[in-house]
């Protein structure tokens, strides 16, 4: 064998050899720290929103890679007003935070966060429970735990059904855990803090120092940090887009401007750009009250409102039906959700937009549209109609022409109210008339 080829087969040999022995390596690291290893970390995931399909997966799966990895702990930073999420896949998130192989914590922070619903019921079932400062945590309503549950905070369960309580008193009631003595002595004396025990729970660094095995150390230069890695979560991109789409707030507007956009590309005689944005924020908004708890006469209430105001769009001047349908679309917003809540911001939002799309918005775009030289108003050239105000040459009025009114001016003179013409031109985007 010539002595080339056998240094390339020497090579071969030991590449072959360090793959394997990396392949070993590698494999012995994954096994350790799926046993634990030296991932000794804190898993603090953001609990932000309702709590949703889209949430309660990704927090599941959180639960399985802290567990897989052996996170020392999962700390849950929650700021929500409830859970729309089925009761199964509720019952599912609740068991696993329960019985989870890691510690699990739940704090209502940062100050001014709320707890309430259904996402206020997991604090029963993790290990450690806090409260900042300035936070609410009740409001829980109609239990969403399963019967194999206890009742969720014990004595206090009744009272937290319809009201919420702050951090000193969820203390005092056992539903938030009181820190050691040893950790209020640290606090350095001074009149700005009230209540040390609060003090120790109004922010996610003091909080954490209640978990087993997290411990402040000092560094080399002297400062106070932890003794284990912190790892913050967020829902990926994708998801929270989804997430975000699934709030109340989102789901109505995107639903009600889907429904405005579609109705306006119906009166431009055509599909463009509005017609597609119309299309899926429609789709968007769809997939929110797929998600959300809605009722259905606020759906077929906001329906009806457009198709009402499509009936005055289509002589160009709100009539009564315009009234109608805005009396709708307030049904509509007022009685959309069922059991959750909506900023009333957003549905002022919603019911001004209404109003100015069904008296300014679609008035306009209809007579520019079909007014248009572009488009050309020939075809109008000796229609018959009636004048609705009084018109002159020099200042323009209204003229009615079948069902629909339209702007013009006099070829001549004046022609006052009630008196009969003639379309015998156009100028611009007016019609000139003629009195018979």
């Amino acid at each position: 064998m010539p002595r080339q080829r056998l240094r390339h087969s020497s090579l071969f040999r030991l590449a072959v050899a360090l793959l394997a022995l990396s392949g070993l390596l590698a494999a012995g690291s994954s096994v350790a720290a799926a046993q634990g290893g030296d991932r000794n970390d804190v898993r603090i995931i953001e609990v932000s929103g309702l709590l949703d399909a889209v949430l309660t997966d990704f927090l599941i799966s959180e639960i399985d890679r802290a567990e897989d990895q052996g996170a020392l702990a999962i700390v849950l930073q929650v700021d929500s007003l409830g859970s729309v999420v089925d009761d199964d896949r509720f019952a599912e998130l609740a068991r696993r935070l329960r019985d989870s192989d890691v510690q699990t914590a739940f704090w209502v922070g940062p100050s001014g966060s709320a707890a309430e619903g259904g996402t206020a019921e997991l604090a029963s079932v993790v290990d450690i429970v806090g409260v900042a400062g300035g936070s609410r945590i009740g409001k829980t309503g109609d239990t969403s735990l399963p019967a194999d549950f206890d009742p969720a905070f014990g004595s206090a369960t009744e009272r937290l059904r319809d009201q919420t309580v702050g951090a000193r008193e969820a203390m005092d009631l056992g539903i938030a855990d009181e820190p050691d003595d040893a950790l209020i002595t640290e606090i350095p004396d001074g009149g700005f803090i009230e209540d040390p025990l609060v003090a120790i729970q109004s922010t996610l660094p003091t909080f954490l120092v209640a978990i087993e095995g997290y411990d402040l150390v000092e560094n080399a230069d002297g400062n106070t940090v932890s003794s284990v890695n912190q790892e913050f979560l967020k829902l990926p991109i994708t998801n929270q887009l989804f997430h975000t789409i699934g709030s109340p707030e989102i789901t109505y507007l995107f639903f009600t401007g889907g429904l405005a956009l579609l109705l306006f590309e119906l009166f431009t005689a055509g599909v463009g750009v509005a017609g597609l944005l119309g299309l899926l924020m429609t789709l968007a908004g769809t997939y929110g009250l797929a998600n959300l708890p809605f009722r259905t006469v606020g759906v077929v209430l906001l329906v009806l409102a457009f198709l009402a105001m499509a009936v005055d769009v289509q002589t160009n001047l709100p009539r009564a039906y315009t009234v109608v349908g805005l009396a709708l679309f307030l049904a509509g917003t007022i009685f959309l959700w069922d059991g959750i809540t909506m900023s009333w911001v957003t549905g002022m939002v919603g019911v001004v937009g209404a109003g100015l799309y069904a008296y300014l918005g679609m008035p306009t775009m209809v007579r520019t549209r079909f007014s248009s030289p572009v488009i050309g108003r020939r075809w109008m050239v000796g229609s018959e109609g009636s004048a609705v105000t009084t018109i002159s040459d020099t200042e323009p009025g209204e003229v009615r022409l079948g069902d629909a009114r339209w702007l013009a001016t006099a070829e001549t003179g004046t022609i006052a109210e009630g008196d009969q013409v003639t379309v015998v031109g156009t100028r611009g985007v007016r019609l000139v008339v003629d009195k018979n």
